[in-house]
């Protein structure tokens, strides 16, 4: 099963296991990390926006037309930028690192927390 790592505003950092054929956002919520994710993963609102590390963003598919709209759409938008929910994992995900920007942290940090419980 792959493994994803996921890195708090604060720096924490958690590694999951996350089956293939789910989003990156399923994933995550399987585990108990909340990415808003308000439109249930039908790319209509952006809520679930995570900056991707650098050395992992060109390995992974390139973003649609309709991805990149609502991107231009959120806050602290990064050159690799993407929606979680727009990101299927495989076993090429391996490793995978993702970052929670800081508008969105706040209930990400609180579900991690109780994750490490």
């Amino acid at each position: 099963m792959p493994k994803l790592v996921v890195i708090e505003v604060s720096g924490e950092r958690w590694e999951i296991e996350a089956q293939a054929g789910l989003s990156v956002m399923e994933a995550l919520a399987e585990v108990g990390i909340a990415t808003f994710g308000e439109c249930g993963g039908s790319l209509a609102c952006g809520t679930c926006h995570v900056v991707i590390e650098p050395d992992w963003f060109e390995r992974l598919p390139p973003p649609s037309e309709a991805e990149e709209d609502m991107l231009d759409a959120v806050f602290n938008l990064t050159a690799t930028s993407r929606l979680c929910c727009q990101i299927t994992v495989t076993e090429a995900c391996d490793g995978l690192t993702v970052r929670f920007p800081d508008a969105d942290a706040a209930p990400c940090t609180a579900a991690a927390t109780a994750l490490a419980g």
